[in-house]
């Protein structure tokens, strides 16, 4: 798979009319060469393809990155990749814009001498967009170990019990079972803070008769999982009910409707029609999903201003929401892979209003 994706990235290097890339981030770096220690770089020519790592990750360098010769580096590692630019003979270096801040340009500039570094954005990310067939089998991992972290946490929740307590509950399991972390700062939060979009979880102690709204995932070999369910502590009241069916009727419609050739705009605009016909358009601020793969958020977007065409092989999130300060909010999520006709679901954790009395 490496050899296909170097494949693919000098592809855009010689549209790009560059003779060579440097890599600094780390989740291109992993994806490229499967390298998956702390430092190091990544110098890819046309036909040469060099890990830059230090001492530390001489051996585990070799084996992870087989497509890649590896070179232990210099106390100045620029001034080895300017080295191994020139044998080459690079005139213009690529970097990733995107992940570089002024003063190491500056610095790069002044060590590299003659060799022009040309700034490109987004020239892996687009590889990243199309997950192959053994990135979809890590993330349905992730993706069913959200799933069983979802049924285990049911049993923990209680009235009396702290969003704190129950977040850390959810990521020692998901640690316990295999994943390095999750995927994101955990989100436990019930009563009136289950209207924040992104209430990480606090000391509040859940009480009765009130949402909890849990947004988790697993950091499992590298991808990432997305999951939100919400659900009700004690007793419903009409309101809970109300809004629960608004969100969930929204959320169903857009995992029958999202195909691809359709644009983020479009995909967003199936759930935030159906939550404005209801009257609730203006409690529902952010977008209806998001890209995920080796990162948390990725493209596509979902969202009014989303003007990606969906294409099969890409993962999106579908979570529309209705947020109601001082009363709480829902929200409910799932992951799917667009597919050639449609889409399939990644997560099957069950919607029914769950009442926990």
């Amino acid at each position: 798979m490496t050899q296909k994706r170097l494949a693919g990235l000098r592809e855009k290097l010689a549209a790009l009319q560059v003779d060579a890339i440097l890599v600094t981030s780390a989740v291109n770096r992993r994806y490229i060469s499967g390298f998956t220690g702390s430092s190091g770089y990544l110098l890819i020519t046309a036909a040469d393809s060099w890990l830059l790592t230090d001492f530390r990750y001489m051996t585990q360098a070799p084996q992870q990155a087989s497509h890649f010769t590896v070179v232990e580096h210099g106390p100045k590692w620029i001034e080895t990749v300017r080295e191994l630019a020139e044998q080459a003979g690079v005139r213009k270096l690529a970097f990733e814009q995107d992940h570089v801040v002024f003063s190491s340009y500056s610095d790069w500039k002044g060590a590299l001498g003659s060799i022009e570094l040309v700034p490109v954005s987004g020239a892996i990310e687009q590889l990243r967009l199309y997950k192959d067939e053994e990135e979809l089998a890590v993330i349905r991992e992730a993706c069913a170990l959200a799933d069983e972290t979802f049924q285990y946490i049911l049993g923990f929740i209680k009235p009396g019990i702290s969003e704190r307590a129950v977040a850390l509950e959810m990521e020692m399991y998901m640690r316990g079972k295999g994943a390095t972390s999750s995927s994101f700062d955990t989100i436990v939060a019930s009563g009136e803070r289950s209207a924040l979009p992104h209430g990480v979880a606090s000391e509040r102690i859940i009480g009765n008769n009130e949402f909890v709204k849990l947004d988790f995932g697993a950091l499992l070999k590298g991808y990432c999982s997305d999951l939100t369910r919400t659900i009700v502590v004690g007793k419903p009241t009409d309101k809970h009910r109300e809004i629960y069916e608004i969100v969930l009727e929204a959320q169903m419609a857009a995992l029958a409707g999202i195909k691809p050739g359709m644009t983020g705009r479009e995909a967003d605009a199936i759930a935030r029609d159906i939550i404005t016909k209801y009257g609730y358009g203006d409690k529902f601020g952010h977008g209806t999903g998001h890209g995920f793969g080796m990162e948390i958020h990725e493209a596509p977007r979902l969202s009014v201003g989303g003007t990606s065409v969906l294409e099969p092989g890409m993962t999106v999130t579908v979570e529309p929401g209705i947020y109601l300060p001082g009363f709480g909010g829902v929200r409910i999520e799932d992951d799917i892979v667009i597919t050639e006709n449609g889409n399939s679901l990644l997560t099957s954790s069950p919607k029914a209003l769950f009442i926990l009395e």
